[in-house]
């Protein structure tokens, strides 16, 4: 009688952490946080894979990709502490987190990952300001000690190696850039009461803050004013501000109350998720942006775009994409701004080409960071033959081709 082996045990499957500003707090998080969601469902279909945020019921609500969603501010560390314990990686980021007043907050639970044997993969960070020595110390020590530290930016690269960050650092691209958009309607916008039959340009403002300290919130408010009355006039357009936070609402008004034909402005009040919001690219024709996923998004579209370099990742995209790279944003550079707008809308027919190409280097790059991810994974369950990955990821194509302005 021939007696048959017992069937070889299946591996369980792996339970994954990601670590970041995630909870309905800004778009442009959320949008990397689907993003990466994404990428480690698409190697591991049936991981469980576990958010670490700020706003858990949010998660649980606008992410359907994530099995669980953990509050790790305010809460007993006990329980936190034991689902980072239960984990086979945890993922930080991505997304600028690493910058004074937050590095240490987020590098102390990445150090309890590494005393429970956790490996830890930074996923195309953000890095900067840097200054504070309790944060330049945690990033210091704990970074070295993460299996895998991946960076969205050559500004971050210089950050963290002017901090005294020792071993590779991998320079990729934002993870928003492989964000797929979703359908923003007419219906829609006559909701948000925007002309349906007139030229859009859209604007993005932010508040003053530890990630843009230097900002003078009434100079740039008149600045803005003065691009969006010269927009509106130059191209007998509408001007839309696009609030990615909350407090991005203020800051339109404040820049729509100073302008001289405020009825041309809007400002977008509805609640969106970011692929509604990249759809939204579609109705506009120029995009003038401190936000740097408003940029990342305007970019994706095809559209001519400028940033407003308040920051070195906001400064940085502009260079990668061949955007005109100014140097800041004061009312002193009101001219030299007016006349930028200016040359690229004449000129950005001819640059179009050259801008869809960077692009779509950047999302080579943006790849990049899901594969070295995903060999990762490899590396630590060998393959998971029971959960090969999926042949493609909806959330990692852009589907909409490139557009240019009318």
């Amino acid at each position: 009688m021939t007696i048959n082996p017992p069937p070889a045990p299946v591996p369980s499957a792996p339970r994954i952490g990601l670590l970041g500003s995630y909870g309905g707090f800004n778009i442009g998080d959320e949008a990397i946080l689907r993003c990466v969601l994404g990428c480690l469902r698409a190697h591991r279909p049936h991981a469980r894979l576990v958010v670490f945020g700020r706003n858990a019921g949010h998660t649980r609500a606008h992410q359907p990709e994530a099995d669980e969603a953990v509050d790790w501010e305010g809460v007993p560390q006990k329980p936190l502490l034991d689902a980072l314990a239960g984990l086979d990686l945890l993922v930080l980021g991505g997304g600028g987190i690493l910058y004074d007043g937050e590095a240490r907050r987020y590098l102390r639970l990445v150090k309890a990952a590494h005393e429970r044997g956790v490996p830890t993969f930074a996923y195309a960070v953000g890095a900067g300001p840097l200054r504070d020595p309790d944060d330049r110390e945690a990033v210091r020590t704990v970074l070295p000690q993460m299996t895998e530290v991946v960076v969205r930016d050559e500004e971050s690269r210089l950050v963290l190696e002017e901090v005294g960050v020792e071993g590779e650092l991998t320079v990729t691209a934002d993870p928003a850039l492989l964000l797929t958009p979703e359908p923003f309607t007419e219906r829609m916008k006559r909701h948000e009461g925007l002309p349906l039959d007139a030229r859009l340009i859209g604007m993005s403002v932010r508040e003053p803050g530890r990630a843009a300290e230097k900002l003078d919130e009434d100079g740039y408010h008149a600045l803005l004013a003065e691009v969006a009355d010269f927009l509106a006039r130059r191209l007998d357009a509408h001007v839309v501000f696009v609030p990615m936070e909350r407090q991005d609402v203020r800051h339109a008004h404040g820049v729509l109350s100073r302008m001289s034909a405020p009825d041309l402005g809007r400002i977008l009040h509805n609640s969106y998720s970011p692929g509604e919001i990249l759809g939204f690219m579609s109705h506009l024709d120029m995009v003038v942006g401190m936000r740097l996923h408003v940029v990342i998004f305007a970019a994706l579209a095809g559209l001519p775009v400028l940033p407003l370099p308040y920051s070195g990742k906001v400064f940085d995209f502009a260079r990668r994409t061949g955007a005109p790279e100014l140097v800041g944003v004061d009312r002193e550079q009101a001219g030299l701004l007016l006349a930028e707008v200016d040359r690229l809308w004449d000129e950005f027919p001819r640059r179009q080409r050259d801008l869809n190409s960077r692009v779509q280097g950047l999302r080579a790059l943006a790849r990049e960071t899901c594969a070295r991810c995903g060999a990762l994974l490899d590396s630590i369950d060998g393959g998971a033959r029971h959960d090969a990955p999926r042949t493609a990821d909806p959330n990692l194509l852009l589907t909409r081709a490139p557009g240019r302005p009318t």
